[in-house]
């Protein structure tokens, strides 16, 4: 008698995992339903980076580098689809006071980063290091380290290379190393510093006092200043291009100037203008680099502008408005297909499909009071906003 046929999955593996990968993911789940075998197989991320990549906030880019190394990519496709659908568990983490300046009171305007299991949160003239706890859904209570130096508040920093680099309302740039006692300030502006970038030893700052400049890190030559930028326009955002050679600012447009212009780094010399529509008053809060290419920003004007530098430097690729007309204080990209953006009125932070017209998710975060979500950051399972007296955390692992 003949030999009954073998079961598909007695093939070999390499060949289960040809034919598995012309599977969606609703047909790996069933797959793995069938047998121990098959459950293993088809959850191996080999089969997952396919569809991982068509997903929001899976952790890949868009040339497919990985950001989320170590966490497995099923789970990754399995949460993102919480931050489609906007199934989420919401915390306030971190309350603080407002400051009491002569008889008004005075928000603060934290800023913040993410960096592994830690959360760096400006506070007042204050950077301060909390640990995220291990369940991901809020912080300890106390700092684990706390970096000063500057006399008035911190307006942005930004954490590279165990380095932090922060700008003050004193006009001054301090530079700290994370683990170490070593702290160097040197006065910058003579206004404040509204926007810092840190990268390839280099610092670009941007200031109230319409100017941006070019500072030294290389030995012998802490805080020197290598090129002076006269913007003719206060400047609050600034960015550095990941291939070192030039880097954008962001300006108030208070004259007849484009805010979004892009300088060479080497010479401080104007490159080129972004936008050639652009109204008094429409100043450019925040600035992203997905690429060295692609450039996202946002602002006064209520948009949010997709550029790419390769085809035209006159007209965005793509733009989406903010629905209820508020300005856009900040923005965020998983560098693939989502974009986060937080809102000047009731702490509004909406989620965008870069594939879609319209917002996809909205959370309103500040109520009955209204205040603007000054900084937002996220990871693959969490968004923290920051608002002038509270930090808050969305946790999109919950089913």
């Amino acid at each position: 008698a003949a030999s009954p046929p073998s079961p598909l999955w007695a093939l070999p593996e390499e060949l289960l995992l040809l034919i598995c990968s012309y599977l969606d993911a609703q047909a790996l789940g069933r797959l793995a339903q069938v047998c121990r075998r098959l459950r293993f197989l088809s959850s191996r991320d080999l089969l997952w980076r396919r569809i991982a990549r068509g997903c929001l906030n899976s952790g890949f880019t868009q040339l497919g580098t990985d950001l989320a190394a170590g966490i497995p990519v099923k789970e990754r496709v399995k949460v993102s689809q919480n931050w489609r659908h906007g199934r989420c568990r919401r915390e306030t983490v971190l309350k603080w006071k407002c400051k009491q300046v002569a008889s008004f009171s005075a928000f603060l305007m934290p800023w913040m980063e993410l960096d592994g299991d830690y959360l760096y949160l400006s506070q007042a003239e204050n950077i301060q290091a909390y640990h995220l706890c291990a369940e991901g859904m809020g912080l300890q209570r106390h700092p684990q380290a706390i970096f000063s130096g500057h006399q008035e508040d911190v307006c942005r920093f930004v954490l590279v290379n165990s380095h932090i680099v922060s700008g003050g309302g004193d006009g001054s740039i301090v530079l700290h190393k994370i683990h170490g006692s070593y702290s160097v300030k040197f006065s910058a502006h003579e206004q404040e510093v509204n926007c810092v970038d840190f990268q390839g030893g280099l610092i670009v700052s941007g200031s109230r006092d319409r100017t941006a400049k070019v500072w030294s890190l290389s030995a012998g030559r802490v805080g020197q200043c290598l090129h002076t930028v006269q913007t003719e326009d206060r400047v609050w955002s600034i960015a550095i291009s990941p291939l070192l050679s030039s880097f954008v600012t962001g300006t108030a447009c208070c004259g007849h100037t484009s805010p979004l212009r892009i300088w060479d780094l080497e010479s401080g010399q104007l490159l080129t203008c972004l936008g050639t529509d652009f109204h008094r008053g429409a100043g450019v809060l925040d600035v992203f680099y997905e690429t060295p290419s692609l450039l996202l920003s946002c602002g006064y004007d209520t948009y949010i502008r997709y550029w790419d530098i390769r085809t035209s430097t006159r007209k965005c690729v793509q733009e989406w408005e903010e629905p209820h007309d508020s300005a856009l204080y900040c923005i965020r990209s998983d560098k693939n297909h989502m974009i986060a953006s937080g809102s000047s009125y009731y702490g509004v932070v909406r989620l965008w499909d870069k594939r879609q017209t319209r917002c996809l998710q909205s959370f309103h975060l500040s109520s009955p009071t209204s205040s603007p979500v000054y900084c937002l950051r996220f990871s693959t399972t969490h968004l923290y906003a920051a608002l002038a007296s509270a930090l808050h955390v969305l946790d999109f692992t919950a089913s």
